[in-house]
């Protein structure tokens, strides 16, 4: 057993990372096996040597974290402590950099692990990029507020934002109302991270111009999309056809972003993933980036994480079963 001091230098940091009614501190000395106590404007770590050590780097990053104006939760905490433990404690500055845009109501948006990072900075850097991982990563989320950062600074002049509508099988006559109420449904999680970025007001009124449109992929075929930031969402339900001709309808002065989860894929078994066959082709292509985002990118309820690690899981073990 030994203790570690480390020096308080602004009490406001400390009570952030702690938590209300210490409840970070109880889940750093219970994922470390440390006791952690606050006394004379210093912190006090006691335990087994090696996560004595874990816990003050992990502490150190989550005061990092606070200084710059982030609210400490649970999620960061467990975050912060695998990054640690992977002795990645290097890469906890990297977090919580850039402002990717900010919301209606003033709130920043930022990316909250290492993959997202990478993943805004790909679609910062890159005409093309694929963002692939499990539900709850915020793919559609970063690439929707990266795509209203870039009209505000106009530097596109329309965000199109597209899906393919498998659920009704693209037979959209089977559902009541116009065009619109039609694919509504299947535009829903898109409609919500821009009615956030922009208030709905803001929306109706570029929605009215034409400077955004929201639309089944279907619609995309025939057109060459200039000085746009295209968005396509749930692209693992899109056919290789349909991959393609989303892909080959990028403009001068566009980005395009194509985001699924290549273990959800809703199409009928005989049809192969265009989003599959996308990642494929298209590797190691100039101006095109993949970034795969994992379990530990979600950013959901911390059981969605758990969720998607088990069936991370059962598919490795089904596939080790297959080989046998």
């Amino acid at each position: 057993m030994i203790e570690r001091t480390m020096q308080i230098d602004r009490m406001e940091n400390v009570i952030n990372v702690f938590g209300t009614f210490d409840q970070n501190l109880r889940l750093i000395e219970s994922e470390l096996v440390v006791n952690v106590i606050d006394r004379d404007e210093r912190l006090h770590i006691s335990g087994e040597p090696e996560n004595v050590i874990l816990a003050e780097k992990a502490i150190e990053g989550l005061l990092l974290l606070a200084s710059r104006g982030e609210n400490i939760d649970a999620q960061n905490v467990k975050y912060i402590i695998k990054l640690v433990k992977e002795g990645k404690q290097n890469k906890i500055s990297d977090i919580s950099g850039d402002v990717v845009c900010i919301t209606a109501k003033g709130k920043p948006i930022k990316a909250k692990t290492l993959g997202q990072k990478q993943y805004t900075d790909a679609i910062k850097n890159n005409t093309v990029t694929l963002g692939v991982g499990p539900a709850g990563t915020g793919k559609t989320y970063l690439a929707v507020a990266a795509a209203v950062s870039a009209f505000r600074a106009e530097k596109v002049n329309r965000i199109i934002l597209t899906r393919p509508a498998v659920e009704a099988g693209e037979r959209l006559g089977f559902l009541p109302g116009d065009l619109q109420s039609k694919v509504d449904p299947y535009l829903r999680p898109l409609y919500d991270a821009l009615f956030e970025m922009l208030g709905a007001e803001t929306y109706s009124k570029y929605l009215e111009r034409g400077n955004i449109e929201v639309a089944p992929l279907a619609y995309m075929r025939g057109r060459t999309l200039d000085d746009s930031f295209i968005i396509l969402d749930e692209a693992q339900n899109t056919s290789k056809e349909q991959m393609k001709m989303f892909l080959t309808r990028i403009g001068f002065g566009s980005k395009a972003v194509v985001t699924g989860d290549i273990t959800q894929v809703d199409l009928p078994a005989e049809k192969s993933s265009g989003l599959v066959e996308a990642m494929r082709v298209l590797k190691g292509i100039k101006d095109i980036e993949i970034c795969r985002l994992s379990g530990a990118d979600v950013v959901r309820h911390e059981l969605v994480q758990k969720i998607v690690e088990a069936y991370e899981k059962d598919g490795k073990k089904q596939k080790t079963n297959y080989k046998k």
